[in-house]
């Protein structure tokens, strides 16, 4: 294995994680693919040349390895990781080719021309829906492979002793498998974690939706207050142009607004003025 490979993958997708996403990728690096490289790998290397049946009868061991054992726990896992690991490097190559669009771009129109992406690697648009697809993808091949191992090895564990009566053995024979202990740890070990990266996957999914709907509806109500300040804006201009050029000449009991502060006047009653003084002389 090319660790220095490996190694610039890593810092890729961890780059482009939520901090969801890099406990997930920590739990499955160390727990899971250093676990499976390390240990489990030399557990399960001798599951067939321990595998004994008490007979000589050619080709029974080997047809009731096959019945109890259709595919080993070891290469279920290779394949399991190798499928769970998959969508993470789909992300970086989503924003590598943002990034190399983004280039030819630049290229294209100048380097002062406006940009396709502000920030190729935030989860906006396209790129969002590729991150929230790969974590569906991610929990749904784990609880898949649960599933096969579920329906292979009852309650995931290995008995210490099987029966086996399939032809061309002569009778019921008594199989051994070796090691059923350390397998049983190892196998649960394994379920355990894959259950907790499951768990992690929805919640980050959770997580991304909820922060997605959050900003949605903030934006809508930053909008909502700014239309209604834009309408009050102009039904206040719209009062005030009313009164603009006020003319001295008004009829009796009229009403102007003054556009400095538009504020409702009472125009007087000339007639009742007039009316008063006659009289009085």
């Amino acid at each position: 294995m090319n660790w220095g490979v490996f190694e610039g993958l890593l810092s890729g997708v961890n780059k482009y994680s939520t901090a969801f996403g890099r406990i997930w990728l920590s739990l499955v690096f160390i727990f899971r693919v250093l676990v499976y490289v390390v240990a489990a790998e030399r557990v399960w290397s001798d599951d067939h040349k321990d595998f004994d049946c008490n007979t000589r009868q050619p080709g029974c061991s080997n047809v009731c390895f096959d019945h109890f054992f259709p595919v080993s726990h070891i290469r279920l896992w290779a394949l399991q990781l190798i499928l769970v690991t998959c969508p993470s490097l789909l992300v970086v190559m989503h924003v590598a080719y943002r990034e190399a669009r983004e280039q030819k771009h630049r290229e294209a129109e100048g380097e002062n021309c406006r940009r396709l992406y502000p920030d190729p690697g935030k989860k906006r648009g396209g790129l969002w829906w590729t991150y929230l697809l790969s974590l569906v993808f991610k929990a749904a091949v784990d609880v898949t492979f649960l599933y096969i191992f579920h329906r292979f090895y009852e309650n995931y564990t290995l008995p210490s002793v099987v029966k086996c009566e399939i032809p061309p053995c002569p009778n019921i024979v008594d199989c051994f498998i070796s090691r059923p202990t350390e397998k049983n740890i190892f196998t649960l070990f394994m379920v355990v974690t894959a259950c907790l990266c499951i768990l992690l996957s929805v919640v980050e999914a959770c997580y991304l939706v909820g922060k997605r709907c959050r900003e949605s509806l903030l934006a809508r109500s930053e909008s909502s207050r700014r239309e209604t300040r834009q309408f009050r804006s102009v039904v206040h201009n719209k009062d005030c142009s009313l009164s603009h050029g006020e003319q001295d000449s008004l009829e009796p009991g009229g009403q102007v607004f003054h556009a400095a502060d538009c504020k409702l006047v009472t125009a007087p009653n000339t007639a009742s003025s007039q009316i008063g003084e006659y009289v009085l002389s």
